[in-house]
């Protein structure tokens, strides 16, 4: 585990002393052994609790919480948490939580016997998780200080939570910037893993943007949750997948014989769709394995650059390794790869970045989009972003793209243009992108007949 993960044996042993300290005069002199976040919420929460009583049940009556999740703005994306992170984290012992901008669990997710154990201390639907009422947490400690917070073990405030980790990224309404809520994955040690804050991030970010398309439409009116079936159960290669990638695959191979990819001396990078990711540079072309397309991907996507720690966590790769070589490893293989290919592919260090821009498929999308050029957007647009990638980085870029440009079919595309979008297999089973075509079609239209189809044909099997 890692030296700087929350769980680590170091920090938690500073917890533990300070902890036995918390309410004496004494206390004060262990406090900086703790991390920032967790000391300045512990303070905060000695203004609310006593340290020897910490908190009391506070659970809403059933009826109130059916009421409150019926009427808040977070239970029309509870299906978005429910297919991206909560049927992903069956059986691995994590829940998944949305609380309201109070701290009051909404929903809670996961396998019924940790939710049994997770009762046990209130962590339930209805029971108020907010620092006043039972201290420092990590859905309380994101609420209060507007970022994605992890807590883990001993650094709770509250003792009858120190069998328990977790992390929290507070939701905010994207148009007006209001605190909505929180998401809170909670569990043992894997719960403030490298990448469990990627992950839910990604997760607040594909709400985030579904919240927005109802602002456009003023459609809030689908039901939560429940009604969206299961996606596929998750393993390696699946969208959610939760555990790390270690396989780094295949090294870079040439591709032999002329490609349409190459693109006009400036280097490129594709990595939308189902063809294998490529480059292409001034000295010729090459096919990536995934770990070398996603380390290009994010490079390519942070202009500026990323430190090794940055980069190890946007990769899913433990920090400690990377810095014991994993990492630098990686690099060295990368460079030698890119070499034959382009300059632009040769990573520099300190911190890790390109040294000249490239031309990355996903970023013209997403710049499409945002000048409002769809055309453009959808000659660019080839599929999701390394679909096969279970990076939470490559995860974030994917939900952004994918997310952006669904949204603006939605909200701004003309009928060729959403026939063109409707053309790619992410589209078939979207019902509500079938019902905007079936509007923005005439009723003469050649392809209303075929929209129509495959609305009946989702609608009859349920999905």
């Amino acid at each position: 585990m890692s030296a700087t993960s929350p769980a680590s044996r170091n920090l938690q042993r500073r917890a533990v002393a300070a902890h036995e300290m918390l309410g004496t005069s004494d206390w004060r002199k262990v406090a900086p052994e703790l991390r920032a976040v967790v000391r300045e919420s512990w303070l905060r929460s000695l203004g609310f609790l006593s340290a020897k009583q910490p908190t009391s049940r506070d659970v809403l009556p059933d009826e109130e919480l059916d009421e409150r999740l019926r009427v808040h703005r977070l239970g029309t994306v509870i299906p978005v948490f429910d297919r991206l992170l909560a049927s992903p984290a069956e059986g691995t012992g994590l829940l998944v939580a949305i609380g309201d901008e109070t701290g009051r669990l909404l929903w809670v997710q996961g396998d019924a016997p940790v939710r049994r154990r997770a009762e046990a201390m209130a962590f339930q639907p209805g029971a108020d998780w907010s620092e006043r009422a039972v201290g420092t947490s990590a859905p309380g400690t994101a609420l209060v200080t507007g970022v994605g917070v992890q807590v883990s073990g001993a650094e709770h405030f509250n003792p009858i939570a120190h069998q328990w980790s977790c992390t929290a990224v507070p939701i905010h309404d994207p148009l007006t910037g209001e605190l909505l809520g929180v998401v809170d994955l909670t569990g043992g040690d894997d719960a403030v893993a490298a990448h469990s804050l990627a992950l839910l991030r990604a997760a607040v970010a594909a709400a985030e943007s579904e919240l927005r398309w109802q602002s456009f439409t003023g459609d809030r009116s689908r039901e939560p949750a429940m009604e969206f079936a299961a996606p596929p159960a998750a393993g390696p290669g699946k969208p959610g997948y939760l555990m790390t990638r270690t396989d780094p695959g295949p090294e870079a191979t040439p591709v032999v014989g002329p490609t349409s990819f190459v693109g006009g001396g400036v280097p490129r990078l594709r990595v939308g769709g189902p063809v294998p990711p490529a480059v292409s540079g001034a000295d010729g072309t090459a096919e990536l394995s995934l770990r070398h397309a996603e380390i290009l991907t994010l490079l390519a996507w942070h202009r500026h650059g990323l430190g090794s720690e940055e980069l190890a966590e946007l990769l899913v790769l433990d920090p400690e390794a990377a810095h014991a070589g994993t990492l630098r490893a990686e690099m060295v293989r990368l460079r030698k790869a890119m070499a034959g290919v382009d300059a632009g592919f040769v990573p520099a260090s300190r911190p890790y970045r390109l040294g000249q821009a490239v031309m990355l498929d996903a970023r013209e999308v997403a710049d499409a989009v945002a000048t409002g050029d769809l055309d453009a957007a959808l000659e660019a647009y080839a599929g999701p972003v390394l679909a096969r990638s279970e990076a939470p980085g490559i995860a974030e870029i994917r939900a952004e793209v994918s997310g952006a440009l669904r949204q603006a079919m939605l909200q701004d595309a003309t009928a060729g243009q959403l026939v063109r979008y409707l053309g790619l297999p992410e589209t078939l089973d979207d019902e509500e992108l079938l019902e905007t075509a079936l509007q923005v079609l005439g009723g003469r239209s050649p392809h209303r007949a075929v929209v129509v189809a495959r609305l009946e044909r989702l609608r009859a099997t349920g999905r």
